[in-house]
């Protein structure tokens, strides 16, 4: 048994071939293309999830210090007080027992 081709068949054939091989490249290409816009998304998605929480976390950083007393400070400014309260009744005694001395 013989295969005889004619010019034209053969160049119909490779046309054909190369049409096929150029149609698979294309449909190929475009689904990576696809699947990389999706994984782009999905990564500018996320990106922009971790900027709105960055973004939250710097203003709780900032609030922080004016909502909130550490107990160091909070203990300091008492001791202060109760200081201050200490050396007002110490003046308050004085000046009692000054006025009954006096009078």
């Amino acid at each position: 048994m013989m295969f005889q081709l004619e010019f034209y068949q053969f160049i119909g054939l490779l046309v054909a071939f190369f049409g096929f091989v150029f149609g698979a490249g294309k449909l190929l290409l475009s689904q990576i293309g696809q699947r990389l816009d999706e994984r782009f998304s999905i990564v500018e998605k996320a990106t922009n999830d971790l900027r709105d929480l960055e973004k939250q976390f710097m203003q709780l950083k900032a609030d922080l210090p004016v909502d909130y007393v550490r107990r160091e400070d909070y203990v300091r400014g008492q001791s202060i007080l109760e200081a201050k309260m200490d050396g007002l009744a110490i003046k308050l005694e004085n000046a009692q027992l000054r006025g009954l001395n006096h009078g």
